[in-house]
């Protein structure tokens, strides 16, 4: 069968010089750019996950970005693509444009089966199915098998109701099908990295933790399941090999649940001599001093907590089951080895008020992570938040299919007042914010306990530069560059600022040019060389204009907008069917 997997977009975004929509499913009234989170675009690893095993199972498929592209092409691509099978993806954000592409299809594809899935389509299935007749089935949580299941019945003719796990309409009416068992095995299923590139990658799934904002239980089923350790180095190894820039972004919900697991996998990286630097989601209550140790020889370079507040009491709340004293000692254990922390922060969970927020501030002065970003309450479908909101009388799901809102984000129950703070200060302070960087003397010890180590020598190099010392910085960066530092481009860009504060231009220009050759894709590369262009055609050799080049090899992710990892153009064969793979053999049937 031919089946198309789409990621809509959030609502009708018009082509450039169009009016927007005026029927009500364009953008929010309040919407400005940039308030999409930087993530939304990125394809969803179920979608990759889908693809790969029914291209296993003997179908044709394709995987299509469309979430940046403006209606009219959505409808372009949807007319021009013969599918028998539409999937799409469906969360909070794009829950309106899921609602939309599924009317095109029904409308350019009568015959065509629609199936949805995903965080937000999961926990409101019936409502989903009620509101938008266009949509045949909706897939709940985890969907590989239930998702083969309605292929096989679709391609036998027979009807695809009653599959364990979805939810579908029966003379009108909907139904639940039965609950469909957890997968315990995810080595059965085929690595998403044996047919796409992309750069995150998942090992796992679920999370043994209940807070009160997150809807993992609703999507994974409580508890936590790994691949093993030989499944996930082939997978990384799929994956880098792929990859232009040698950059991994693990989004397993929790990565370091299971220590021993993670502790084996970074064992493995090195002795397989997979060259990669890599960043993790996980917690502060599952981390220790030698497992830190083990991630950062294997390249880990930055480590994302969920810390949410810095107040007790909030914590406690969420049902975080952290404390302040743990999260503060997690902290310094991943600095003791040059990790970098970035803290996942929250404003408006239940109980907040202006006193907690100042807890929160002044806790964030204490703990000094490299990094941190606030985010604002959303109340997604799925989580006891939501649970507790509706059972409370002042949430009602409808609002979902009502509201053109992006996320419903609101205080669970902050005062006016309080909320009024928190805004103000938000607005003024929303992003990624710098906060710790270490110097010279934090380098070099981390460099000593770390020994030869070619991140650790560059980071050090760059400290170095940074205070003066310009020999000992060309010498560090060399260093990294002689140990096979993943990312070459970063460390040529660092020695060409030490050959621009040399003032040797000829060298400066080698070292752009030799990162340009080797690992062109880095935003401060880019940034430097665009900066020293400019400076050369105002003539500043001759003139002795000041030259500002910026020596960085933070874990920041420049990766090209090409597909299906995000929305960039689709070739002009876009529509045309691959062969479908051989069918797999079936075992015999005992006679």
């Amino acid at each position: 069968m031919r089946i198309a997997l789409l990621y809509p977009p959030p609502w009708k975004i018009p082509a450039p010089g169009e009016a927007p929509d005026t029927s009500g499913d364009g953008p929010p009234a309040d919407y400005r750019e940039g308030d999409l989170d930087p993530d939304f675009h990125q394809t969803p690893y179920g979608l990759y996950s889908l693809g790969a095993q029914a291209i296993r199972a003997g179908h044709q498929v394709k995987v299509l970005n469309l979430s940046s592209y403006p209606f009219s092409q959505v409808e372009r691509v949807v007319r021009e693509l013969d599918a028998d099978v539409f999937g799409m993806s469906c969360w909070t954000a794009n829950r309106r444009g899921v609602a939309l592409t599924a009317r095109s299809i029904r409308r350019l594809h009568p015959a065509a089966h629609i199936i949805v899935g995903g965080p937000h389509a999961t926990p409101l299935a019936a409502e989903m199915l009620r509101h938008h007749p266009e949509i045949d089935t909706v897939a709940l949580g985890e969907s590989e098998l239930a998702f083969l299941e309605l292929l096989e019945r679709l391609e036998a003719g027979r009807p695809a109701l009653g599959i364990a796990g979805t939810a579908y309409r029966v003379d009108g009416r909907v139904e639940l099908g039965p609950p469909r068992a957890a997968i315990e095995d995810l080595d059965a299923l085929e690595s998403p990295h044996d047919h796409y590139a992309t750069h995150i990658v998942m090992t796992s799934r679920g999370c043994p933790w209940a807070c009160t904002f997150c809807g993992a239980e609703t999507t994974w089923g409580r508890g936590f399941r790994g691949q093993s350790v030989p499944y996930v180095l082939d997978a990384l190894e799929a994956a880098v090999n792929e990859l232009p820039v040698k950059m991994v972004q693990i989004k397993d919900d929790t990565f370091t649940t299971n220590r021993k697991r993670v502790i084996d996998i970074c064992r493995g990286i090195r002795e397989r001599k997979i060259s990669f630097l890599w960043s993790c989601d996980t917690r502060v209550d599952v981390l220790g001093d030698d497992l830190l140790r083990e991630m950062r020889l294997a390249g880990c370079q930055r480590l994302s907590l969920g810390v949410e507040s810095g107040s007790p009491s909030i914590l406690k709340n969420i049902d975080k089951k952290i404390t302040v004293k743990k999260i503060i000692e997690s902290t310094e254990l991943a600095k003791k080895y040059g990790i970098q922390v970035r803290y996942y922060m929250m404003l408006g969970n239940r109980g907040e008020t202006a006193e907690t927020f100042r807890e929160t501030l002044a806790f964030l002065e204490a703990a000094k992570p490299h990094q941190y970003i606030f985010s604002c309450l959303s109340i997604y479908p799925g989580t006891r938040d939501f649970d507790d909101a509706e059972a409370a009388g002042w949430l009602e799901r409808e609002v979902y299919f009502r509201g053109d809102f992006q996320e419903l984000k609101t205080p669970f129950d902050a005062s006016e007042e309080d909320t009024a703070l928190m805004s103000a200060w938000f607005e003024q302070n929303k992003g990624l914010r710098e906060l710790y960087r270490e110097g010279v003397e934090e380098r070099r010890a981390i460099l000593a306990r770390l020994g030869d180590h070619h991140a650790a020598h560059l980071e050090l190099g760059i400290a170095y530069l940074d205070a003066g010392q310009l020999d000992l910085a060309a010498r560090h960066a060399a260093r990294a560059l002689e140990l096979g530092y993943p990312l070459p481009g970063l460390a040529h860009n660092a020695l060409a600022c030490v050959a621009a504060a040399r003032r040797d231009w000829q060298a400066m220009q080698d070292h752009f040019t030799a990162a340009a050759k080797r690992d062109p894709q880095h935003a401060v590369l880019i940034r430097n060389v665009q900066a020293a262009r400019a400076w050369y055609a105002k003539g500043g050799p001759d003139r002795g204009l000041p030259l500002d080049l910026v020596a960085r090899c933070d874990f920041q992710l420049l990766e090209r907008t090409a597909q299906p990892a995000l929305p960039g153009p689709l070739p002009e064969d876009f529509a045309v069917w691959p062969p479908a793979a051989p069918r797999p053999a079936r075992p015999a049937e005992a006679g």
